[in-house]
């Protein structure tokens, strides 16, 4: 059967083929800091270097099936963990020569986990290991184009808390508002005023509940905090607006 058949004027084998593959931009806070999975690569090209877990796609699978394939077989991360994750597609990749292999084009998604296990290499992979954000892999680019999707994800993950209560699944179950706005701090890189912040939060409706009970005793010199828990909203309206000011 020639490659035509049933589709009257069409050849495959007039264009050229390439390869599609699956990238990660995976997220997490540890010790009030945000920080990016990487991967070390084991072999050619950048063998050594850095780069976002992720690899090809296979013929009879999925972009998303072979993102969460990857993940496991190159980070370690349980196929609980793996399979738990709330992947979001964050957009194509294709200029011409991002791979020197061939022409690859990657589909690439954003992930970010509130619980972070520890990860090990495996597959391609020479080792895995959580990086603070911003300090690319380990003081080099990262391979590839991957930094620019790593910042492309970070900028999504950002907006996302301005639009969404995911903000609060990085905190623990029962938290203070000072640890909510932690969370805020440590995506955005910017310093937020407090009582500005409270009084959004508490005007918001379904985004915090307070809990009963005691309030909590800080590190800080003040009174104790009161406790709070997720609320049922998922959207948040009207937005958290990042606000515009000093790093932090």
């Amino acid at each position: 059967m020639s490659p035509s058949s049933g589709f009257d004027g069409y050849d495959a084998r007039a264009f050229e083929p390439f390869a599609v593959t699956a990238d990660l931009a995976v997220f997490t806070i540890r010790a009030e800091r945000l920080h990016a999975l990487l991967v070390e690569r084991g072999r050619e090209p950048y063998a050594g270097a850095w780069a976002l877990p992720g690899g090809f796609v296979l013929p009879r699978e999925s972009a998303e099936a072979a993102a969460r394939r990857e993940l496991a077989e190159e980070t370690g991360l349980s196929e609980d963990t793996v399979s738990g994750l709330h992947l979001e597609q964050l957009r194509t990749y294709s200029e011409p020569d991002r791979d020197p292999r061939m022409r690859v084009v990657s589909v690439a998604f954003a992930a970010l986990v509130p619980d972070a296990p520890e990860p090990c290499g495996g597959g391609d992979a020479a080792r895995a290991r959580w990086m603070p954000y911003g300090t690319g892999g380990a003081g080099r680019p990262l391979a590839f184009d991957h930094d620019r999707i790593l910042a492309d994800a970070h900028e999504r993950v950002g907006a996302k808390l301005e639009y969404t209560c995911l903000a609060t699944a990085f905190c623990p179950p029962e938290f203070t508002l000072g640890e909510l706005r932690q969370v805020y701090e440590t995506v955005w890189g910017v310093e937020i005023d407090r009582p500005n912040f409270r009084r959004k939060v508490l005007a918001t409706p379904g985004f915090v509940r307070a809990v009963e009970g005691p309030p909590r005793l800080t590190g800080g010199r003040g009174k104790p905090a009161a406790l709070y828990r997720a609320g049922e909203a998922t959207a948040l309206h009207p937005p958290l607006l990042r606000p515009e000011g000093r790093s932090t």
